[in-house]
């Protein structure tokens, strides 16, 4: 089984122990669960590690993946569709404004 070393709330180390056979440690040993990582906290129970918010995707990043490919902008400008993909692209920028 999994066991904690705590030393002031926090956890030192992380060991296989049987629970029974001699052993010494600098510090209490606490059964682990799934909040038990090296460097959490112990405050009667262990504290779940905290998870950043996701970044934010940047708004041009965003548009690349729906602008019209550089294929459908030459297929525009041979078949004098502009204003169709101008109206396209300005839905896009609407859509993830800056």
């Amino acid at each position: 089984m999994k066991y904690a070393i705590i030393k002031n709330n926090t956890v030192e180390n992380i060991i296989n122990w049987d629970g029974q056979s001699e052993l010494n440690v600098d510090g209490d040993l606490i059964l682990c669960d799934e909040n038990s990582y090296i460097g959490g906290r112990y405050e009667n129970g262990f504290v779940p590690r905290e998870i950043p918010p996701p970044k934010e995707i940047p708004y041009d990043r965003l548009r690349k993946h729906e602008y019209p490919s550089i294929e459908e902008c030459v297929h525009a400008i041979l078949d004098d569709q502009l204003d169709a993909l101008q109206v396209k692209r300005q839905a896009i920028k609407a859509k993830y404004p800056k």
